[in-house]
């Protein structure tokens, strides 16, 4: 029997809206609105390339040779980036989801992360994914994605999360078009991409707080002292080369977002779109601490994020 390498799909829309979660990793294949690409995904018959649209728990970015001590015990998990000596993006990308619940409009996509070397916490995730034409009760235009992560063990655990969309730029490279993101500081990275300190926005090259065009710029940085609006929410614009404006909100949980224009992807993918990412903790976090959220026993976390299309 013949699979996609994604696994199972699933499909939800609402007007012109429509999205295509996924059962390998539990992330969004593909979202169009009026038939335009929202995402620079990947096709059915592809795997999934460059995190596209995936889970990143329970922590995401990068973390220093996999390594952390947690309330006096050390831990070693694999590195999935050996190039760079890091374990990256957590451990739930090619894990198999379920579907929960949901109806054509929203689903539930869920998964148990049993205990393992490196990270001995079992977790219950679980992950609504909704569209909408018109926000109602709770709800916004767009997508809506809404993840909980509850932690089933008997002790604490160290979390973190984020997700990885691309913002799709039309067909054409990021080069074309512009950006604004409302934060006064961004993270530099050393040549393996961990944290070395932050910066104010000011006067440097990844000033986005009024809408710019992108052009030759690379970005892979994290940027944090989000501008929020009064419900609490950061936001990202992307202007495509057609004049269209994709808007991708995060709630306060998310206390850092990481642009990415992708110049480290396969070339027939590079700079085709840039990933957005909303991210509860900057990288290495489990090291440094910075950010990291505590889960007790029984403890549940609940984030949202979300894209209105133009």
């Amino acid at each position: 029997m013949k699979i996609a390498p994604s696994g199972e799909q699933f499909v939800i829309a609402s007007g012109a809206h429509q999205a295509t979660l996924v059962e390998v990793g539990g992330g969004i294949r593909e979202y169009l609105h009026d038939g335009r690409h929202v995402l620079d995904g990947y096709r059915v018959d592809e795997m999934c390339s460059g995190g596209r649209g995936t889970p990143l728990i329970p922590w995401p970015n990068r973390l220093a040779d996999g390594a952390y001590t947690f309330r006096g015990a050390r831990y070693q998990l694999p590195l999935t980036e050996p190039d760079r000596h890091n374990a990256i993006h957590g451990l739930l990308r090619w894990t198999n989801w379920t579907r929960r619940a949901g109806d054509e409009s929203h689903a539930v996509l869920g998964t148990v992360l049993h205990p393992q070397p490196g990270y001995p916490f079992p977790l219950d995730v679980a992950i609504e994914y909704a569209v909408a034409d018109a926000g109602g009760p709770g709800q916004r235009p767009g997508l809506t994605v809404t993840t909980t992560a509850t932690n089933l063990g008997e002790v604490a655990c160290p979390f973190a999360s984020g997700q990885h969309p691309y913002l799709a730029a039309a067909g054409q490279t990021v080069d074309e078009a512009s950006v604004r993101l409302g934060a006064r500081r961004w993270i530099s990275t050393d040549e393996r991409g961990l944290p070395v300190g932050s910066e104010p926005v000011e006067g440097s090259p990844l000033d986005f707080r009024t809408l710019r065009k992108i052009g030759e710029t690379r970005i892979d940085h994290a940027f944090t002292e989000l501008d929020r609006d009064a419900d609490g929410l950061a936001w990202v614009e992307l202007e495509d080369p057609d004049g269209r404006r994709t808007r991708l909100w995060a709630d306060r949980n998310y206390t850092h977002i990481q642009l990415f224009t992708g110049d480290t992807l396969s070339p027939d993918r590079r700079r085709r779109g840039l990933a957005v990412e909303p991210m509860t903790s900057p990288a290495n976090a489990f090291a440094s601490g910075d950010a990291l959220i505590v889960l007790e026993p029984g403890e549940s976390l609940t984030t949202a994020w979300g894209i209105q299309p133009g």
